[in-house]
């Protein structure tokens, strides 16, 4: 159901991963190296506009193809669909909630990559419990706001130049939920300190997702005026966040699906020339068993995503279909990722061989955006709602 514009634009991102994405990939994260040069790319490309509508100098179709590219990118390397996919999420914030000022002051420059999206919910001791946030945003007395808190696992946290901070307002609701507020927080690129009470400590040392950077946030007495509060209205910020979120998980399935397809493209092609016992080994049926069933959960798992994407397009609420979306597009893909490892043998623990990598890659799909018990809460809760007696 993609149009020629838009099938056009999978076909030259597809390429451009082949090209310019595959044959550096390996080499750029294990040195944990930033991707410059293929970010540049990516902008004159067009894919940071991907989310932001023409009206604001970008080429907004819908959430499908932004999925679709997404998972293209991640076929070649992860860690560049993390650059994309926290930029994307404050894109489609800004669309949905922001002021007309807002979306005039940063949607043109955001779709050309001139300001760079990251967006900040968890804290060291938060985890999943969105409700326990403790940076808290006060209200002075000429009407801004001092905020004060630590804020963890910024993707982008480095590069970024604006970041969509979720704090405590406390402004007098009843419910935790309706006192949470979400900052549009300005900072120069870097480490340190790069605006005035604001402090990125450096990057976060991780077992993969490498070249990307992960950050803390440090608060602390970060001024900021009140119409900086995305959409102007404190107490939004939570409904706000949830609804970004359900984006990041749709494109956490899409970046799932990347990698398991290359993941079994690795495996189908090794199978094929790799020789035991006088014939290549995807002719021994063990091994053409294992290959079957890592092409159905690619199938699978792509074709949730896309219904998840599609749905989201729409306008609907899709919590419950961005949650099983987003957790079968990670186990599938951990799934996949291992049994490529055990058709590659030895090769498969040595660093010279790309499963390697996507081998460490695949852990994080389980944990990014929510982890695979928390998509069963809200699934369950919502299908108990649903089927209720």
């Amino acid at each position: 159901g993609l149009t020629e514009e838009q099938q056009e634009i999978l076909k030259v991102v597809r390429q451009f991963v082949e090209k310019e994405i595959i044959p550096v990939a390996t080499e750029l994260e294990h040195g944990d190296t930033y991707p410059t040069e293929i970010v540049e790319g990516l902008k004159e490309l067009g894919i940071f506009g991907l989310m932001i509508p023409e009206e604001y100098g970008g080429r907004r179709g819908s959430p499908l193809p932004h999925a679709l590219v997404v998972e293209e990118i991640a076929r070649g390397w992860m860690s560049v669909s993390g650059v994309i996919n926290t930029h994307f999420i404050v894109a489609y914030m800004l669309i949905q909630h922001g002021t007309e000022e807002q979306k005039q002051k940063y949607l043109p420059r955001m779709a050309v990559g001139e300001v760079r999206g990251a967006f900040s919910m968890s804290e060291p001791g938060l985890g999943s419990d969105v409700s326990a946030v403790s940076t808290k945003a006060t209200k002075l007395d000429d009407g801004s706001y001092e905020i004060t808190g630590q804020k963890m696992w910024l993707t982008n946290g480095g590069t970024s130049t604006l970041v969509a901070v979720l704090t405590k307002t406390d402004e007098g609701e009843d419910s935790v939920y309706k006192n949470m507020t979400t900052f549009l927080v300005e900072k120069e690129p870097g480490f340190g300190e790069t605006a005035q009470g604001v402090t990125i400590p450096g990057k976060i040392d991780k077992m993969g997702y490498k070249g990307v950077e992960t950050t803390e946030m440090i608060l602390d007495k970060h001024k900021i005026a009140a119409d900086q509060i995305l959409g102007g209205v404190p107490g939004k910020g939570f409904y706000q966040m949830m609804d970004g979120v359900e984006v990041g998980r749709v494109n956490v399935g899409a970046r799932a699906v990347g990698i398991a397809n290359r993941a079994f493209e690795l495996a189908i092609d090794y199978a094929q020339q790799r020789v035991t016992f006088g014939k290549p080994i995807a002719q021994h049926q063990a091994i053409l068993f294992r290959i079957a069933e890592m092409a159905t959960k690619v199938e699978a798992a792509h074709t949730m995503v896309v219904r998840a994407a599609r749905l989201k397009d729409s306008g609907e609420r899709m919590d419950v279909e961005a949650g099983m979306a987003k957790m079968l597009a990670s186990e599938y893909c951990s799934e996949v990722v291992e049994a490529s490892f055990r058709i590659h043998g030895g090769y498969g623990y040595s660093k010279e061989y790309e499963i390697e990598r996507l081998y460490r890659e695949a852990a994080f799909m389980l944990i990014g955006e929510g982890t695979s018990d928390i998509q069963k809460m809200i699934i369950g809760r919502s299908l108990l709602k649903e089927y209720k007696n």
